[in-house]
């Protein structure tokens, strides 16, 4: 090839090309291994799940499932948003105190469903996944872009 050949441009990379979202800010780097982290916790939040969906004790005690469907409604909504950390943490920070309040409904369901190891040890894992989420989302919120004061609304005075 001579020098006088003009060279073919290579087109950009998939993650460089336009998008309409703005380019990650400097907390992008800074989130990526805390979304690393927390999608190792919902791999964990999982096997609770499917352990929860398939046990014979669902079958008497429905309300075991709610702890099922809090975690795959917990993971559908996180695993669009893994390329996105400021929205992954977003969405944890909606999807944490329904989380944290279904753990602790499990813990008091799964004792009536059965004393057996694997629903204690169920129980106690579904606590610590709320818990190590929250660790995490405040870890998050210290590198997060700053949430706007909402505006001050002033309502005009009654009239008599």
């Amino acid at each position: 090839m001579s020098d006088s050949t003009p060279a073919t441009p290579t087109p950009p990379s998939p993650d460089l090309q336009a998008t309409n979202s703005p380019a990650p800010g400097p907390e992008h780097e800074k989130l990526k291994p805390l979304v690393d982290r927390a999608q190792k916790l919902m791999a964990h939040a999982w096997m609770i799940r499917t352990f929860v969906k398939h046990c014979d004790e669902v079958d008497d005690f429905p309300e075991l499932n709610e702890m099922a469907r809090t975690i795959f409604d917990t993971f559908r909504a996180l695993e669009t948003q893994v390329d996105d950390p400021v929205s992954y943490f977003k969405i944890v920070r909606k999807k944490i105190g329904a989380l944290k309040s279904a753990a602790m409904q499990f813990q008091k369901d799964a004792w009536h469903a059965s004393t057996h190891t694997n629903f204690q040890q169920a129980a106690i894992a579904a606590l610590a996944l709320g818990e190590q989420l929250q660790e995490l989302l405040e870890q998050a919120e210290t590198i997060l872009p700053k949430r706007p004061a909402p505006p001050k609304i002033t309502l005009p005075p009654k009239t008599t």
